[in-house]
């Protein structure tokens, strides 16, 4: 057996405010009633009763989020320069007659603490 649901009674702050919320720009009465989960034509009633009418000079609430301009300029500071490193190969024999190669590119710093780690 489904159940009944109560009434809800609006206020007229309430009714007012429903109705004023269907005048915003791209927003439509349907919305508005899925929102409040209510019937669309329960708010075209309101809006018909000049009690809760949305006066045409009021000033629309805010939203939320407001998509702002924005302008782009070309950067003048100069492009960083990325060091190139040279590209090659190395060879190392180690004391043990283990064979260490690199190929392509590589930082000469962190060869040096790779083979002491090696060596140790």
């Amino acid at each position: 057996m489904a159940v009944k649901q109560k009434k809800r009674r609006w206020s007229d702050e309430e009714k007012r405010s429903i109705c004023f919320q269907t005048t915003a720009a791209g927003v439509s009465v349907a919305q508005v009633a899925r929102r409040y989960a209510m019937n669309a034509n329960l708010i075209f009633k309101w809006l018909r009763d000049e009690r809760y009418m949305p006066e045409p000079d009021a000033p629309e609430e805010e939203s939320g989020a407001v998509f702002m301009p924005v302008e782009v300029e070309a950067a003048n500071s100069p492009r960083p320069v990325v060091a190139s490193i040279p590209a090659g190969r190395i060879e190392i024999e180690l004391p043990d007659g283990c064979r260490v190669s690199a190929e392509g590119g590589f930082d000469v710093d962190v060869l040096t603490r790779l083979l002491k780690g090696l060596s140790s």
